[in-house]
């Protein structure tokens, strides 16, 4: 996120709305950003419907387990793409299938898919567009689309827009329990740097939450 964009999320007053009640400090911390950009991607601009076939990249990150969750509570066929350890783990957010990165080609096992939600981007991204139905949808969020000249996939990349309305109905749904937030570790500040740079230890399951108390 760029520096400007960064001061936009600080000042925009549409940042701002009540944590949810049953949410922990951290588990609040975690779900901004993942799920906001779960809501937008899904339903502002694939226009997600009820019945549609979902095939989500990245299922136990930090923004598919909320694509996941959010999708199976809108009604959406969820198929979903994770480690060889968290296909239980996926199951369990509301995918109807999980498939094994590693293990298996995902374009052998599904097609006529009407939404792909990738979040890994490369090669994945780009074997993701034999799968879709002739006007099916594609959104990425991963970075390296940013710059692509490809413009399938300028289209389909989007960024995450500050919006309290929606942050309102994803809190009332935390508290609800219809949502859940997941926590993969919470760090200390003075281990910020290795969270940013991705070798901080993980389980692969959701947010890393960096504890200014700590």
């Amino acid at each position: 996120m760029t520096g400007s964009r960064m001061e936009h999320w600080r000042s925009s007053p549409d940042w701002i709305a009540p944590k949810p009640q049953r949410l922990s400090h951290a588990e609040a911390a975690s779900v901004p950003i993942g799920a906001l950009t779960a809501w937008q991607g899904l339903f502002d601009r694939a226009k997600l419907q009820r019945g549609e076939r979902l095939l989500v990249h990245g299922g136990a990150g930090a923004v598919g387990v909320f694509a996941i969750q959010l999708a199976h509570w809108h009604g959406a066929d969820v198929t979903a793409t994770a480690s060889a350890h968290n296909p239980e783990f996926v199951k369990g957010l509301g995918a109807n299938r999980v498939l094994d990165y590693k293990a298996v080609r995902f374009e052998d096992e599904v097609r006529d898919i009407d939404v792909v939600f990738d979040t890994v981007g490369g090669e994945t991204l780009e074997r993701s567009w034999r799968v879709l139905k002739p006007n099916g949808r594609m959104v990425t969020i991963a970075t390296s689309s940013e710059a692509t000249g490809d413009e399938r996939t300028k289209a389909a990349f989007f960024i995450v827009e500050p919006n309290r309305p929606q942050l309102l109905e994803i809190a009332r749904l935390m508290d609800g329990g219809e949502l859940r937030p997941f926590v993969d570790a919470v760090v200390p500040f003075r281990d910020a740097a290795k969270a940013f740079a991705g070798t901080a230890v993980r389980n692969g399951r959701g947010k890393l939450v960096v504890s200014v108390w700590n």
